[in-house]
């Protein structure tokens, strides 16, 4: 078992698979020793989002509930990154993370909600999960997600 699967036992995380696509593009796509992966809801294991993790941050949706989804948002990026590599042990790096948080536009919190996804990524990978980030604030995501996380990651 390497490092980053003996983490997330540690953290009592088992990965869901990796959901399919709802329209018409790909999971991820690997280009040299990049491995792009579209945007990840909060979907829970199994494969549904929860109520809580539905509609808007600041209007309805608890800043908590928030930092939430965007954890499994990162943890459906890693099943995606298990799928894309076999081997989670490959990624020298999470380069980047993109956020999209359905926010009331008079919710300011959208950097704290993202922390639940970036603060997961540390825990798994260590400093293999120090990344660049950019958070946005947008007026409705799939399925009524509070939460919708992209991610880049540097692979072997």
């Amino acid at each position: 078992m390497g490092a980053i699967d003996k983490r997330l036992q540690e953290l009592g995380i088992a990965l869901p698979p990796a959901a399919a696509p709802v329209a018409n593009y790909v999971p991820f796509v690997r280009m040299g020793n990049l491995v792009v992966v579209s945007g990840q809801i909060c979907l829970g294991p199994d494969g549904k989002i929860a109520d809580r993790h539905k509609g808007k941050l600041g209007a309805g949706v608890p800043l908590e509930a928030g930092q939430e989804a965007a954890r499994l948002c990162a943890i459906n990026l890693l099943a995606q990154m298990r799928a894309a590599l076999g081997d989670l042990e490959a990624i020298v790096r999470c380069v980047r993370l993109g956020g999209f948080i359905n926010a009331d536009p008079s919710f300011a919190a959208l950097a704290q909600v993202m922390n639940g996804a970036s603060d997961l990524m540390v825990a798994v990978l260590g400093d293999r999960g120090r990344h660049a980030r950019s958070t946005i604030g947008v007026a409705e995501l799939p399925l009524d997600a509070a939460v919708e996380v992209e991610a880049m990651f540097e692979v072997r």
